[in-house]
């Protein structure tokens, strides 16, 4: 075994590769056989660190230097002032904007992980994620190896109901209900099937494990199928995600390689293996039913429910579906106890949660929490608050089938019955951060407009209800809005939630009706004033200049494409508001901050 003094540790997530980490480390290896340092430095690429706003991050150990922004052309520095003369890099550091801009020297100080539980996540930004060798270092395939030689079925069955684990698809069902409805089901044979097919916008909760740590959901899977007496898995995850296919196609060879997946596993009498199926990028794929048609071949449609999947899922036989996030605390739960999980969390929601954290934030990243731990903690405390001192006006949980959650509410903890109440939901774990200058209305018209467009088209209230919505937000947004459009959307809204087949249609009103009920007033001044409050919707706007603060440079006519503006050199210009086509260009163009647009 080769024992190396140094470790540098290069994110390998999606993000980070897009911005060369990958040469970063071919820079690293390259450097180190330079000075001959090969065989006393590793260099090994991980999985997503979390804090994505300041990638590529390069970690170095035993010091746990946690360099941020790194480029190819830093790596010579770095190797020859850390790595050959043990000098830190300081300009290199990450410097932590919640700790008041402070010098951070090592992973341990910074403030956006102090908050933190990295359960689901323990693995990911630590360990090799193509090396068994390391997963199996840090007790991987351990709970695999308790299970099948020290457990009954029955007995892997009440560990995962006694820890409380909800599923963290979005529904929040009950885990070890799931699996005992599963095993308790009639079949000649049984399926264990993993969602992995992530589909609502800026969510990467799913995507960042399989890249950083896929063992742990092929452990997971092969104790499922232990538990609920399947011998066969399928991953169905997105042909989006190359980096999350190829990991897990080398994890999953290794297992076999290793015999942790196969024929009499442990030596056991029990056999299991899993196989990949690449979705096309349907959204409603994700939708339990559409996903194991898709699965078999067919198209990807829901169908009514019951019978459930437990009962008729994948080839009409007893199918358990897990997403990603479930399955990655199956391991820790078999391990610890089911004790040990339901210490963290809430009463009803026991153990923690993976948010992608985006939008208006300065901290933008994968971020886990206990369940309970309030939205004001997460944005301030872990995502360092809203770029430029701008006001905090909403955030989306749960994607295009969430809510948006309003500055009042922002002390309600963050789990599954909190969020219920005040008419968001958990969802899969997107968590979208709004300041001032959103426009709710518009963000309900993205959202609904998402949902319209991945509609399977197979019922009417989705396919057609969805459509006239989208089509009364579009009217508002535009400045046609008219009395009676607001309670148009809201019969269509409970219309559509009561008789659409699947979850798709029928949360699909959530962002329409979650926004009506915090921001009302928004919808009213677009539609009896003709005015967006947040400067947002085109139609509705207007420029204007500033006579006071024109000096009269003329920028702004030279570079009005419909020469809407006029004026004399060093006397205040105007612009024709019946010419002007409303495209900003002025108010870019213009110097001295004279233009307005209300």
């Amino acid at each position: 075994m080769e024992l190396y003094r140094s470790h540098v540790l290069v994110c390998g997530g999606t993000g980070c590769t897009s911005s060369g980490s990958r040469n970063i480390m071919d820079e690293f290896n390259s450097e180190l056989e330079k000075h001959n340092m090969q065989n006393e430095v590793k260099v090994v690429g991980t999985g997503c660190f979390g804090l994505c706003e300041v990638g590529p991050i390069v970690i170095v150990y035993p010091e746990g230097a946690f360099y941020s922004h790194v480029k190819v052309e830093d790596v010579p520095e770095i190797v020859e002032e850390h790595l050959l003369k043990g000098r830190i890099v300081t300009r290199l550091l990450y410097h932590d904007s919640i700790a008041e801009d402070q010098e951070i020297k090592s992973l341990d100080e910074v403030g956006f992980y102090k908050k933190q539980m990295r359960l689901a996540l323990r693995n990911c930004g630590v360990i090799d994620p193509e090396n068994i060798d390391e997963y199996i270092a840090f007790d991987g395939y351990k709970a695999l190896g308790k299970v099948l030689t020290e457990m009954t079925p029955e007995q892997v069955i009440d560990t995962i109901k006694a820890s409380g684990l909800r599923g963290r698809g979005g529904a929040g069902f009950p885990t070890g209900l799931k699996w005992e409805f599963t095993r308790n089901a009639v079949g000649d044979k049984k399926y264990v099937c993993c969602n992995a097919d992530e589909g609502d916008p800026g969510a990467f909760m799913d995507r960042s494990i399989l890249e950083g740590d896929p063992h742990s959901v092929v452990e997971a899977m092969t104790i499922a199928g232990y538990a609920v007496g399947a011998d066969q898995g399928y991953i169905y995850v997105r042909a989006e995600y190359p980096i999350a296919v190829k990991r897990l196609t080398i994890a999953i060879a290794q297992a076999r390689q290793y015999g942790l997946l196969g024929k009499n596993i442990f030596g056991t009498d029990f056999s299991f293996d899993i196989e990949l199926r690449l979705g096309a990028g349907a959204f409603v794929c994700g939708e339990e039913t559409a996903l194991m048609a898709s699965i078999e071949g067919r198209r990807g449609e829901p169908r009514p429910r019951p019978p459930f999947p437990a009962v008729k899922g994948v080839f009409s036989k007893p199918t358990l579906l897990n997403n990603v996030e479930t399955y990655a605390n199956i391991p820790q739960i078999i391990l610890n106890g089911p004790e040990w999980f339901r210490t963290i969390g809430t009463e009803k929601s026991k153990g923690t949660k993976v948010f992608a954290l985006g939008g208006n934030i300065n901290n933008t990243g994968l971020v886990e929490v206990p369940m309970g731990t309030t939205l004001r903690e997460i944005i301030y405390e872990i995502g360092g608050g809203i770029p430029g001192g701008k006001k905090f006006k909403a955030a989306q949980t749960g994607g295009p089938s969430g809510g948006c959650i309003p500055a009042e509410h922002l002390d309600t903890p963050i789990d599954y019955d909190s969020l219920t109440q005040i008419g968001s939901m958990m969802g899969s774990g997107g968590l979208i951060v709004m300041d001032e200058n959103n426009c709710m209305v518009d963000i309900a018209r993205f959202f609904l407009d998402f949902t319209v467009d991945e509609s399977c088209g197979k019922c009417p209230p989705c396919r057609i209800g969805t459509r006239r919505m989208l089509e009364l937000l579009d009217k508002i947004v535009e400045g046609k809005g008219e009395d009676g459009d607001i309670e148009k959307l809201e019969v269509l809204a409970k219309n559509i939630k009561a008789s659409a087949l699947c979850g798709l249609g029928q949360t699909a009103p959530n962002p329409v009706l979650s926004t009506l009920r915090y921001f009302r007033d928004e919808y009213e001044a677009h539609i009896k004033e003709k005015r967006c409050p947040a400067g947002v919707c085109q139609a509705l706007l207007s420029y204007f200049i500033v006579a006071e603060l024109c000096k009269g440079c003329g920028l702004c006519a030279k570079n009005c494409p419909v020469n809407a503006i006029s004026g004399e050199r060093r006397k205040p210009y105007t612009i024709d508001t019946d010419k002007c086509i409303k495209c900003g260009v002025c108010m870019e163009k213009c110097p001295f901050a004279a233009i307005i647009k209300q």
